[in-house]
């Protein structure tokens, strides 16, 4: 999410160096038990979000049921415009702070950091057909599904003016005044509301966005009628991408949450249950607290991973042509080089318009070379795969569906949902991918320091 308060941002310093470090406890000897306690505190990660952020949520819900003792801070804490907002150099959450003073800024780096640190109980399986499908799910809830939770947000602001005031406020005003909470919500969000378009959401798509949506909602209310979370018994990375927009814009927003509400209850459901430090759920008294024996998936999640590649196949695909082609036309690029239009370092990095046909309509919309490098990660796994026939078939290209993209729904076992066409870059592009995230991260901070600020994709 970037506030985009270029008026704001102009006043706020931006240092060569941004390392930053809570103070440290004092010596044992002069340590008194509000010492204790503030040192205990001190030992506490600490977030920067909101309820209503798109991907606040996703890394909520992973600090949650990993059981993390965390602090969650407003943007309209002082800290974060005195501290955070020079380190980062841009108005953005979620952003997580470690202990020792480490903030990285990318939800899918913090998940990486929080397994590092707390690896039990484990929420990326560690089989490689389930932890490739995990990937692939989080990178869909996580990008794919973007122009939905916009769309519902924005598209219906009259009817839920005063809810996205109230909550658009708490960001920028912390007071009692009602009023002028209002009022600052208000201005955040004239600014948010534009963004549409840069998202392929427009009269002519949202009809269709809406409809997608609808099946997916359709087929997730099945999958949670049997199991607690996407990959059975316990949550995964892709239960944290989804709940990038099923939880803030879809579950919270006045519209979209009564449509969920009587449309898919089981999926509402799900969302109060990611908000939940336990994993178990007396809902499903006989299901293990893990993931599906034998490296299997779900049945249920077939026709889930059918819509997620039907409906996100082919903006991957204009995205994998655009981003090869800029790459092509530019042969001499630095390591270290944004990927962006001007090559400028920007919260929402594009490399240009991209157009694709979806759903008997055509997409018009922004680029988005970070839905590619979440897809890439996915497809890694996959291709990593082999031996067996079911593992194989991921990196075979299968019959197109009759959106484009996906499984043969005339094929039958459990194994034909994997024959898909995975978008594939040739030997040099492909290496070129694997130099995407290095492109998109800043070093801000000399050799050895700490802080790790990646510039990515966040909107609210």
């Amino acid at each position: 999410m970037d506030f985009g308060l270029q008026s704001f941002l102009s006043t706020v310093p931006t240092p060569g160096v941004a390392v930053y470090r809570r103070h440290g406890c004092r010596s044992q000897s002069a340590r008194s038990v509000d010492d204790d306690e503030e040192c205990d505190k001190d030992r506490r990660l600490h977030t920067v979000g909101c309820r209503h952020s798109y991907y606040t949520g996703k890394i909520r819900s992973c600090l949650v049921k990993k059981g993390v003792a965390f602090r969650e801070l407003y943007p309209s804490n002082p800290e974060f415009q005195t501290r955070i907002v020079p380190a980062v150099r841009h108005m953005v959450v979620p952003i997580l702070e470690t202990p020792e003073g480490e903030i990285v800024q990318d939800t899918t780096d913090m998940i990486a950091c929080l397994e590092a640190r707390f690896p039990h109980p484990l929420m990326v399986p560690d089989t490689p057909v389930q932890r490739a499908v995990a990937w692939l799910l989080g990178a869909f809830g996580s990008e794919g599904l973007l122009p939905a939770g916009m769309s519902y947000r924005w598209s219906y602001r009259a009817e839920q003016e005063r809810f996205l005031r109230a909550e658009f406020g708490r960001i920028l005003h912390s007071g009692p005044d009602r009023e002028a909470r209002y009022d600052a919500g208000r201005q955040l969000m004239d600014y948010f509301s534009d963004l549409l378009p840069k998202l392929g959401v427009t009269p002519e798509t949202i009809s269709t966005i809406e409809a997608a949506y609808g099946e997916l909602l359709d087929t997730l209310d099945i999958h949670f009628q049997h199991y607690p979370y996407l990959m059975g018994g316990r949550p995964s990375i892709a239960d944290f991408g989804l709940m990038a927009p099923l939880y803030a814009h879809l579950a919270r927003d006045p519209v979209p949450a009564t449509l969920m509400k009587n449309r898919a209850p089981n999926v509402y459901r799900w969302t109060e249950r990611m908000n939940l430090a336990s994993i178990a759920d007396g809902e499903f008294p006989d299901c293990p607290e893990t993931y599906l024996p034998g490296d299997d998936i779900p049945p249920t999640l077939e026709t889930v991973l059918e819509l997620a590649f039907q409906d996100w196949g082919a903006e991957l695909l204009a995205n994998a042509t655009f981003f090869n082609a800029w790459v092509a036309s530019n042969p001499s690029l630095p390591a270290g080089h944004m990927v962006s239009a001007g090559g400028n370092r920007e919260v929402h990095p594009t490399l240009g318009f991209i157009d694709y046909p979806w759903r008997g309509c055509t997409v018009h919309r922004a680029s988005a070379p970070h839905g590619l490098w979440h897809f890439d990660k996915a497809a890694a796994y996959a291709r990593a795969l082999s031996g067996e026939p079911r593992e194989a078939a991921l990196l075979e290209p299968g019959p197109s569906s009759r959106h484009g993209l996906g499984p043969d729904p005339s094929a039958s076992g459990p194994s034909h949902y994997f024959a898909v066409r995975w978008p594939r870059l040739n030997t040099r592009e492909r290496s070129s991918m694997i130099r995407l995230r290095p492109l998109m991260v800043q070093e801000l901070a000399p050799a050895g320091a700490v802080a790790r600020l990646a510039v990515l994709p966040t909107p609210l």
